[in-house]
């Protein structure tokens, strides 16, 4: 079993970027959902279920979104999976 302790950087990397694809700063994104954009920093290292929840809707995504990118789904081998946190690769076996 794996148990991954890094910082979810490529989930928070993620949610920047699409903060960005729709045109927003952070600060406009952090007003949008009601928070600070200090708020929104801390949020992104460490966020909820319900945070990750509003983030989605405010962006209008799916919240697998907010981890990774279509493209990336498409070319990822089968029977193989990314951590979300780290971005580490494992092929599952059988």
């Amino acid at each position: 079993m794996y148990i991954c302790t890094e910082k979810p950087k490529i989930m928070e990397h993620r949610i920047k970027e699409l903060i960005k694809e729709k045109g927003y700063t952070q600060e406009e994104f952090a007003n949008m959902i009601g928070i600070t954009r200090v708020g929104l920093t801390k949020n992104l290292v460490n966020p909820s279920g319900a945070t990750l929840e509003r983030i989605a809707e405010a962006l209008g995504v799916e919240m697998w979104e907010l981890f990774t990118t279509k493209d990336a789904i498409i070319n990822e081998s089968p029977n193989t999976i990314t951590c979300p946190k780290c971005g580490a690769r494992f092929k599952l076996e059988e």
